[in-house]
C-alpha cells in the first residue's frame, strides 16, 4: 500500500514520501478471512478415515453498499463486481470482487465486511487526482519533451502502475541521449481533497561514452582503417566536437551495416559480422563496444554481360559500356551504379519502369563473381500528364515553362532531370525537390508529379550601424524574386555612410510576354569616395558620381547555349578637393597621386554589350555538377565622352564527388583597351583583391604607388624612412588585364550542421593584374641651408629618391604662398608676389620681391611596385553559413606567394553577399 505523510497546516506543501511501493512491486489489499475452518480432526486418531473437504459455505446477497466514494458514484464501483442483490455468493467470489475493483486503477485500498448475514458494505479508499506533476533536476532534457512522452497529467486518477511506466519513458529518453546512468526518484505530497502532487527527482548523470572499441577477426584492414567507417567514435581528445562519441543502439546497427557496406566495396563478399556486443561498465559512465568479424576470401569479377528483353538494345553494347569490368576487383557500389545506369539508360528510351535485376555467380574455387544484368520486358512509356501540387503562390506556367517534358510526349529520363534541376535553379521552393514518377492509367502511360515547397522568396534588410572611420552607416533593401508569382524579381536598395551613397532600383522579367525572352532594367544613382589609409586614419583620394541606367535581354538559342545584349548609360562625375590636390588652380599630380588628375571631370559612358553564355549547371544557387562560361564584350564609344573596348571570359565546372563532397574548378579574365589613344580612366580599369581573391586585401593586388615618408631633421641629414606598412600612403591603380582562377572542395557536414546552412570548403587561388604604363614617381626634400658652408642645397642623405622635386606651399583655401625676401617680414609668409598683407584679402605693402613659398616638411619618396603578370597564389578555407542575419562567409587565407607592393590579408569576413 502507498502511503503518505498528510499534509500539516506548516503550508500548501506537504513532506515528500518515496514512493517505495511503486518502485519495488505492486501492493494487493488483503481480503479479510471470511469463513470459518472446522477443526482438524485429532492427531491421537491415526486409524480413522480422512475427513471430507468442507463444502463451501454459500450465501445470498441481501443488499449492497458502497462507502467511501467520493467522486466515484456507487453504482459505478459496483459495475467492476459480479456481486448482485439476489446472487448467492462464496469466498471466492469475494475475492475475485476484490481483485476486479483493484484492477479498475480507481481504488487505493478496498474491503468487504458484512459477509455473515448478507449485507454487504464495500469500504473503498480512492486513488487520488493528480495536483501535478513537476520535474526536479532535469537540465538535458526540457520539460517540454518529457511531456509528451509521459501519460500522468494533471486532473488524472493517479495509479503506481502508471508512475512506473512513466519512469521506463523518462529513463528511455536520457538513454536515448548516451545517459544510462540516470536515475529518477517518484515523490508524492499528499494535499486535501484525496489530491497530490507527483514530483520526479531526476539524477541526469553523465553521458555514457564510448571508451573503446575493439574488432576481432579481421586481418585485411587493421582496426583504425574499420572504426573511420563506422558512425560511432571513440571517446578522445580528437573528437572532442563530435556527438557520436556516446553509445547509442541504433548506431550499432548502423555501423555493422557501415562495415559490410566498405568490405563488399573492397571485394569481399562473404564478410560478415558474427556479433556486436556493447557493454556497460559498472559505473555507467562507459561503453566498450566489441565486434567479431569474417572477412573471408577477395573476389573479382568474372565474366560480366547484359541479358535484355527489350528489343531496342544491343546486349553486348551494352555490356561494353558497363563501368564494370572483368579481372576487376569485385565491388558492391559499382553493382549498384551500374543498375541505376542500366535504368537511365531505359529511361532515355522511354522505358520507364525498365526493370533490372543483377544475377549474381559466384565461384568460391576461382574466387570470382559472374554478373548478368537481365533488362526484364517493358513497354515504352509515354506522359500522360504533368502534375503540379504545393504552389500556393507560384503560378503554374512558372514552373511548367522550366519542364522539358509535356503531355503526350515519349518519356526521356534526361529531360525529367533536366527539368528537375531548371526548377531547382529557380530558388523558389524548398531544396531536394524531386519530379515523381507515377503509374498512369495505361502499362504505356506515366504521371509526372512536381509536388514542390514554396519558401519565402522576399528578403527585407535593415541595418544600421557605426564605424570610426564610415562614421554612421544606413542600410535598406527590399528583393522579392517571384514578384506575384510570375517569377519576376524586383528590388529597391539605399546604403548611406559618411563615404558611400546610393539608390538601386531594379526589375527583372524572365518570360516577356510569355516568350523566351528575358528582360532587366536597373536605375542607379552612386556617390563613392575613394580612399587610401595612412595607420588608422581613412584618408579620401577622390569622389566619384554616377548616375545612370542599364537594360539587359537574353535569349536562349538551345537548351544551354543564351546570347545576351546590353546597354549601359552612365554619366560619371570625379572630383579632387581642390585645397589639398590642387597646386595655383590646377590638379597637382604631385599631391593627387597617379592618373587622378586625368580622370577629374564630367564624362558620360555611352556602353553596349554582348555575351555568349554556355550553362549546364544542375543548379544556379548551389551547383554540385555540370559547368558554365560566358564570353563578352563591351564597346563603349557609340557616343559618350569614353571610348574603350573591354573582354571578359569567366567559367566554372563542377564535380559531384559522392558523400557531400563537390570539387569546382573556376576561372576568369579580362582586358580593357582605348580606342581614342589615350590612357584608360583609373575609374574604369580592373582591379583585384578582396572578396574576389582572398588572401589579399580590397585592390590589394595590381600596380600601385606607395609614397614612403620621412622622420628626423632635413637640416642636419637624420632623416630616416618609416617602412611600417600602416605608415605607408598606397594609391592602387588598377590595371587594364587581369586572370583569375580557383579550386575549390565543399566539405559535407553531418545533418544537423546542413541544416544550419553550414557549408565549409578549402581552396587555392592563383590570378595577377597588370598592364598598365608606368607613371613618374616623385620624392620630396626641402632645401636647407648647410651649417658647413653655408650654402642652400639638398640633404643626400634621402635615400635613393628618384628624382627631387621641390614641393610649392599653399594656404588653407588653395591659394599659392611666398617668403617675403627683404623688410621687416623677411622669411615670413604671404600671398602677395610683391610686399606684404597684413591680413588675407587686404592690399600689399612694400616693394619686396618675393619667392615661391617651398614646404619645409614632409619629406618622402615614391615607388612604383606590383605591374607584373607574375602569379599571386593563396590557400585558405572557408565557411558559408546561411545565418538568421542573412548569407555570411567566413575565410581564413594566407598568400604564399605574392609580388612587391601587394597588400595581403588573413582573415575575411562578409555578411549579405550572394555566394
Amino acid at each position: 500500500m502507498v502511503t503518505a505523510i498528510k499534509a500539516s497546516n506548516l503550508g500548501a506543501r506537504a513532506t515528500a514520501t518515496l514512493l517505495a511501493g511503486t518502485i519495488l512491486s505492486g501492493v494487493v489489499a488483503p481480503a479479510e478471512a471470511q469463513t470459518a475452518a472446522k477443526p482438524a480432526a485429532p492427531a491421537t486418531q491415526p486409524q480413522a478415515a480422512p475427513a471430507p473437504a468442507t463444502p463451501a459455505v454459500v450465501r445470498t446477497i441481501k443488499s449492497l453498499r458502497v462507502e467511501g466514494s467520493q467522486r466515484i458514484e456507487p453504482e459505478t464501483v459496483l459495475s467492476y463486481t459480479r456481486l448482485r442483490v439476489g446472487d448467492s455468493y462464496t469466498a471466492e467470489t469475494i475475492d475475485q470482487a476484490i481483485k476486479d475493483l483493484l484492477a479498475s486503477e480507481l481504488l487505493a485500498d478496498v474491503a468487504i465486511e458484512g459477509l455473515d448475514d448478507g449485507n454487504l458494505v464495500l469500504r473503498i479508499r480512492e486513488n487520488p487526482v493528480i495536483n501535478r506533476v513537476v520535474f526536479e533536476g532535469n537540465k538535458r532534457l526540457k520539460q517540454d519533451k518529457i511531456d509528451k512522452e509521459i501519460k500522468l497529467k494533471p486532473r488524472q486518477i493517479f495509479t503506481r502502475t502508471a508512475v512506473r511506466a512513466d519512469i521506463a519513458r523518462i529513463v528511455e529518453l536520457y538513454r536515448r541521449q548516451g545517459r544510462f546512468a540516470a536515475r529518477i526518484e517518484p515523490k508524492m505530497v499528499s494535499l486535501d481533497q484525496n489530491r497530490v502532487d507527483v514530483i520526479f527527482e531526476i539524477h541526469e548523470g553523465a553521458k555514457s561514452k564510448v571508451r573503446q572499441i575493439n574488432i576481432i577477426g579481421n586481418e585485411v584492414f587493421g582496426d583504425k582503417k574499420l572504426r573511420a567507417q563506422m558512425a560511432t567514435k571513440v571517446a578522445s581528445f580528437s573528437h572532442f566536437l563530435s556527438s557520436n562519441t556516446s553509445y547509442d543502439q541504433d548506431r550499432l546497427a548502423y555501423d555493422q551495416q557501415k562495415l559490410r557496406q566498405f568490405y563488399l566495396t573492397e571485394g569481399y563478399a562473404d564478410f560478415r559480422v558474427i556479433s556486436a556486443v556493447a557493454e556497460l561498465t559498472p559505473d555507467k559512465k562507459d561503453f566498450i563496444i566489441t565486434y567479431v568479424v569474417e572477412e573471408g576470401p577477395r573476389y573479382k569479377f568474372g565474366p560480366v554481360t547484359v541479358d535484355s528483353a527489350i528489343r531496342d538494345f544491343d546486349d553486348k553494347k551494352l555490356a561494353a559500356a558497363l563501368p564494370i569490368k572483368e579481372g576487376q576487383w569485385y565491388n558492391a557500389k559499382a553493382v549498384e551504379d551500374t543498375v541505376e545506369q542500366l535504368s537511365e539508360t531505359a529511361g532515355l528510351f522511354g522505358y520507364a519502369f525498365a526493370d533490372v535485376r543483377p544475377d549474381f555467380q559466384r565461384n568460391k574455387d576461382a574466387l570470382t563473381m559472374s554478373m548478368n544484368f537481365h533488362i526484364g520486358e517493358a513497354n515504352r512509356t509515354y506522359i500522360e500528364r504533368v502534375d503540379i501540387t504545393g504552389n500556393r503562390q507560384t503560378q503554374d506556367k512558372v514552373i511548367r515553362r522550366e519542364m522539358r517534358v509535356a503531355e503526350g510526349d515519349a518519356f526521356n529520363t534526361f529531360l525529367v532531370k533536366r527539368s528537375q534541376d531548371r526548377i531547382n535553379s529557380l530558388g523558389y521552393f524548398q531544396d531536394k525537390f524531386e519530379i515523381e514518377r507515377k503509374e498512369g492509367s495505361a502499362p504505356d502511360r506515366i504521371v509526372l508529379a512536381a509536388n514542390v515547397e514554396e519558401k519565402p522568396n522576399g528578403e527585407l534588410t535593415l541595418s544600421a550601424g557605426f564605424s570610426s572611420l564610415e562614421r554612421f552607416i544606413l542600410q535598406a533593401s527590399i528583393r522579392q524574386r517571384n514578384f506575384r508569382g510570375m517569377g519576376q524579381t524586383a528590388s529597391i536598395s539605399a546604403d548611406y555612410s559618411s563615404y558611400s551613397k546610393s539608390v538601386e532600383l531594379g526589375f527583372t522579367e524572365p518570360y516577356l510576354f510569355d516568350s523566351n525572352i528575358a528582360l532587366g532594367a536597373t536605375i542607379f544613382r552612386r556617390d563613392y569616395n575613394s580612399f587610401n589609409y595612412l595607420g588608422t586614419t581613412r584618408n579620401t583620394t577622390y569622389q566619384q558620381v554616377s548616375t545612370g541606367f542599364q537594360l539587359v535581354a537574353g535569349l536562349p538559342l538551345t537548351e544551354y547555349w543564351t546570347l545576351s545584349a546590353r546597354y549601359y548609360l552612365s554619366k560619371d562625375d570625379v572630383t579632387l578637393d581642390q585645397s589639398t590636390f590642387y597646386t595655383d588652380g590646377k590638379c597637382d599630380p604631385f599631391l593627387a597621386g597617379r592618373y587622378y588628375c586625368e580622370a577629374v571631370g564630367n564624362r558620360l559612358t555611352s556602353l553596349v554589350g554582348v555575351s555568349l553564355i554556355y550553362d549546364s549547371l544542375n543548379s544556379r544557387l548551389r551547383p554540385t555538377r555540370g559547368q558554365r562560361v560566358s564570353v563578352g564584350v563591351d564597346v563603349a564609344g557609340l557616343g559618350g565622352d569614353v571610348h574603350y573596348v573591354r573582354g571578359r571570359i569567366d567559367g566554372a565546372k563542377y564535380w559531384g564527388l559522392g558523400s557531400g563532397f563537390v570539387f569546382s574548378l573556376t576561372g576568369e579574365g579580362g582586358a580593357i583597351k582605348s580606342l581614342d589613344g589615350s590612357e584608360v580612366r583609373i575609374t574604369d580599369r580592373f582591379y583585384l583583391g578582396e572578396p574576389q581573391f582572398r588572401g589579399f586585401d580590397i585592390r590589394g593586388v595590381g600596380p600601385r604607388v606607395q609614397r614612403y615618408q620621412y622622420t628626423g631633421d632635413p637640416a642636419t641629414g637624420t632623416q630616416t624612412v618609416i617602412t611600417s606598412r600602416d605608415q605607408i600612403v598606397d594609391d592602387a591603380l588598377g590595371g587594364k588585364a587581369y586572370y583569375l582562377t580557383k579550386a575549390e572542395l565543399e566539405l559535407p557536414l553531418g545533418s544537423g550542421a546542413a541544416e544550419l546552412g553550414l557549408r565549409p570548403s578549402i581552396y587555392v587561388q592563383m590570378g595577377s593584374l597588370f598592364s598598365i604604363r608606368r607613371p613618374a614617381v616623385n620624392g620630396y626634400f626641402p632645401p636647407y641651408i648647410d651649417p658647413t658652408t653655408g650654402k642652400q642645397g639638398v640633404n643626400n642623405d634621402a635615400l635613393n629618391s628618384p628624382s627631387v622635386t621641390p614641393r610649392p606651399l599653399n594656404d588653407s583655401a588653395g591659394n599659392p604662398l611666398y617668403t617675403v625676401t627683404s623688410g621687416d617680414q623677411l622669411g615670413n609668409y604671404t600671398t602677395c608676389t610683391i610686399g606684404y598683407a597684413a591680413a588675407a584679402g587686404q592690399p600689399c605693402v612694400g616693394t619686396s620681391i618675393n619667392t615661391r613659398a617651398l614646404n619645409q616638411s614632409g619629406l618622402f619618396y615614391e615607388q612604383y611596385r606590383g605591374s607584373t603578370a607574375a602569379p599571386r597564389i593563396s590557400v585558405g578555407f572557408g565557411v558559408n553559413w546561411n545565418s538568421p542575419f542573412g548569407p555570411l562567409r567566413i575565410d581564413v587565407a594566407k598568400a604564399l606567394v605574392s609580388q612587391p607592393g601587394d597588400d595581403k590579408k588573413l582573415v575575411t569576413f562578409n555578411v549579405g553577399t550572394q555566394f
